[in-house]
């Protein structure tokens, strides 16, 4: 699941053998929001007086996010210039490059553990509010790793009905738009 609260304590109180997984997209992006974006943003406004640099960094979200195997060659010699000039964006980049090492992991338990120590004395040193808040999901998201679940094919669902739901505005027969959802997704013939 995504860390959203309001799931993750339904799960516990009617589920309370459940393993509650934490898919590693929704980790990955919340320190992408919640620090990278912050940081960048920050650094921007240290440049105000500097409006071409500060401009690079505006724009640069996008390539901070992503990940580097997606990035094409003139991009990836974008984020390094960036990384060059601008230590505490290096930082933060380096930490969630780290930070999904947690997962991929050869044995969760013993070195998924001994890598999120690590990832968390390197994170308590430059983004420690994001660090002590994600220490309280440190089992969701280890259990992520032994348990190699993700939510994108729920995601996708959701967005599909979200798009019949656009397209049926100003329509008020439910039962119709339910026959819209099943048509959609027929499942497997048997």
């Amino acid at each position: 699941m995504d860390m959203n609260t309001a799931f993750d304590l339904e799960v516990r109180v009617h589920c309370p053998n459940a393993e509650v997984v934490y898919d590693l997209f929704h980790v990955v992006a919340r320190f992408g929001r919640e620090v990278v974006d912050r940081v960048r943003v920050d650094q921007a406004n240290a440049l105000r007086s500097v409006p071409a640099q500060r401009q690079v960094i505006k724009r640069s979200r996008w390539l901070l996010l992503r990940n580097r195997d997606n990035l094409s060659y003139e991009q990836a010699v974008k984020l390094d210039e960036l990384l060059a000039a601008n230590l505490p964006l290096a930082i933060v980049y380096l930490l969630k490059t780290a930070f999904k090492e947690v997962w991929f992991a050869p044995t969760v338990r013993e070195e998924g553990a001994r890598r999120w120590k690590n990832w968390y004395r390197l994170a308590i040193d430059s983004v420690i509010a994001f660090a002590k808040r994600l220490r309280k999901y440190l089992r969701e998201s280890l259990a992520s790793a032994i348990f190699p679940l993700n939510t994108s094919v729920l995601e996708g669902v959701n967005n599909r009905i979200k798009v019949i739901k656009r397209m049926a505005y100003g329509f008020r027969d439910s039962a119709y738009f339910f026959l819209k959802i099943k048509a959609a997704f027929p499942g497997k013939a048997r």
